[in-house]
C-alpha cells in the first residue's frame, strides 16, 4: 500500500489541484490531503472554512479512482515541529508531494520523499488569482471544477468575499 500525501489552503480548490492529484493519483494507491491553515477562514486570503473546503475537494474528487482523506490541519508557528504535527494529524504516508519550497524543505529534513509535480497553468490557475477576479466581477468558474463552482454558489462564497473586502 504506498499513500500519498498532498497539502494546500484550498482557498478556493481549482482546476490546478484537480490536476495534481489526479496526476498523484496514478502514482498512489490511497491519497491524504491536508487542508492547511484550516483554522482561519472569513478572510481576504482565507475566505473559506476548512469544512466549506472539505465539501469542495470531496465533491470534485468523488469521480476519482483511489480512496482519499481530507484532513484539516491548523497551523503552528514551529516549522521545525510542522512535520510532526502534520503526521500527527494524518493517516500515515509514505511520500509527499509538494511545489512549496518551505514545505519541501521541511518534509525532506524529516527524511520524507518529496516529489514536486508540475504546476498546471500557475499564473491563473491560482487561489490568489481567482479570488481577485472574484472581487472584480471577473470570470473565474472555468478556473475551478463544476462541483466547486456549486459549493461557492451555495455558500454565497463570492458575496461574502464582497463583503469581507468591503470598508466600513
Amino acid at each position: 500500500m504506498k499513500r500519498g500525501f498532498y497539502i494546500g489552503r484550498f482557498q478556493p480548490y481549482h482546476n490546478g489541484h484537480q490536476s495534481v492529484l489526479e496526476h498523484i493519483a496514478k502514482g498512489v494507491d490511497e491519497i491524504v490531503i491536508g487542508i492547511g491553515s484550516a483554522q482561519f477562514s472569513h478572510l481576504i486570503d482565507n475566505p473559506f472554512t476548512a469544512g466549506e473546503r472539505v465539501l469542495m475537494i470531496t465533491r470534485a474528487l468523488s469521480s476519482l479512482d483511489r480512496p482519499f482523506y481530507v484532513i484539516p490541519i491548523e497551523d503552528i508557528k514551529r516549522n521545525a515541529l510542522w512535520v510532526a504535527h502534520v503526521r500527527s494529524m494524518t493517516p500515515p504516508f509514505d511520500l509527499c508531494y509538494s511545489s512549496n519550497p518551505l514545505v519541501v524543505q521541511l518534509f525532506r529534513e524529516s527524511g520524507v520523499t518529496v516529489q514536486s509535480p508540475a504546476m498546471y497553468e500557475r499564473e491563473t490557475h491560482s487561489g490568489t488569482e481567482i479570488r481577485r477576479r472574484m472581487l472584480c466581477n471577473k470570470p473565474w468558474k472555468s478556473l475551478i471544477p463544476d462541483e466547486v463552482v456549486e459549493v461557492i454558489d451555495e455558500l454565497n462564497g463570492v458575496g461574502r468575499l464582497l463583503q469581507i473586502a468591503g470598508d466600513d
